[in-house]
């Protein structure tokens, strides 16, 4: 009895040892799998390697977003290396500008009669500053100064035109103005129309697996953004100059201009610390800064440099 006693306890003793022993070699070949596929699944969700084309995408582009984010708030929490690096700084400089092309509008219109204003500038200033009203709205970091600052030039530059197309219509230049009505109601039928469908063709464009045209269409900064159609806007500007870089001196504003040219200044260095960053952007305020800078610089010539004709100075004299 006794030794029969011993051999169940010994075999209870072995059979627990052994399921023991069973059991720690299975949990150890567990967390050998696990050690083997972590890295695997770690790959596959940093790559997105388990998604399709369109999903890969889309979770790419939304980790590229997530990136510039991270990478902006570390820039900005470090301080960015002082007024140089600093968005805030650049966009207060820009809103100020900005403020001056607003004031320029107002003093024009209190000081100088309507015969000097560009239709063609004027109706490009009004689009500009209805996509940037926008643009300072949405950008990181928002600035409310540049947006408020546009939308007053907004109508700043509504009352222009209007003063433009009365003093027109009083010169018996009825056609031309109809045609300019007819061009700003078509502009403004294209361009509602654009904001309505926009969304369902981005959406379409995104998923329809078109290679670098999906990957445009889904972008940060764009042709479905107002980040890459207020660049173009400015673009616009800068057209106008260029395309009227022998425009009389004396149809030349020059606080219209001033303001201009320090626009271009400051948003060339602005452009680079916003998020997203905009190398469209950039690039417009350095063709603006030229183009504006050439025309200041031809008016201020003319009327502070250049001596007076001849006949003025006899004129003098005989009195």
């Amino acid at each position: 009895s006794y030794n029969c006693t011993l051999r169940v306890l010994q075999r209870t003793m072995f059979c627990t040892a052994a399921s023991a022993a069973r059991t720690a070699l299975v949990g150890r070949g567990s967390a050998s799998l696990r050690m083997r596929i972590a890295p695997l699944a770690s790959r596959k969700a940093t790559s997105g390697g388990g998604l399709g084309p369109v999903h890969q995408r889309r979770f790419l582009s939304e980790k590229a977003k997530q990136e510039t984010t991270d990478s902006a708030a570390a820039k900005e929490k470090k301080g960015g290396g002082g007024w140089w690096n600093s968005a805030e700084f650049w966009g207060g400089l820009g809103a100020l500008a900005g403020w001056g092309m607003s004031g320029a509008a107002i003093s024009d219109a209190v000081n100088q009669g309507p015969e000097i204003i560009s239709l063609n500038m004027t109706g490009v200033l009004i689009t500009y500053s209805s996509l940037f009203a926008r643009w300072a709205y949405i950008v990181k970091p928002r600035n409310m100064l540049l947006c408020g600052c546009h939308v007053t030039n907004v109508f700043a530059q509504c009352n222009q035109m209007r003063r433009a197309l009365d003093y027109k219509m009083e010169q018996g230049e009825t056609d031309q103005v109809k045609e300019i009505t007819a061009k700003a109601a078509a502009t403004a039928a294209s361009a509602g129309a654009f904001v309505v469908l926009g969304p369902a063709l981005q959406t379409m464009l995104t998923g329809a697996n078109l290679g670098i045209i999906s990957t445009i269409a889904a972008a940060d900064a764009g042709p479905f953004t107002v980040h890459f159609w207020a660049p173009m806007s400015k673009w616009l500007i800068s057209g106008a100059s260029f395309m009227d870089l022998h425009r009389p001196t004396d149809k030349i504003s020059i606080a219209q201009y001033t303001a201009l040219t320090l626009t271009g200044l400051f948003f060339s260095r602005y452009s680079l610390l916003v998020t997203p960053i905009n190398y469209t952007l950039c690039s417009v305020n350095v063709a603006l800064f030229g183009s504006s800078a050439w025309h200041l610089g031809r008016k201020i010539n003319a009327d502070y440099l250049t001596d007076k004709p001849a006949e003025d100075e006899a004129e003098k004299k005989a009195e």
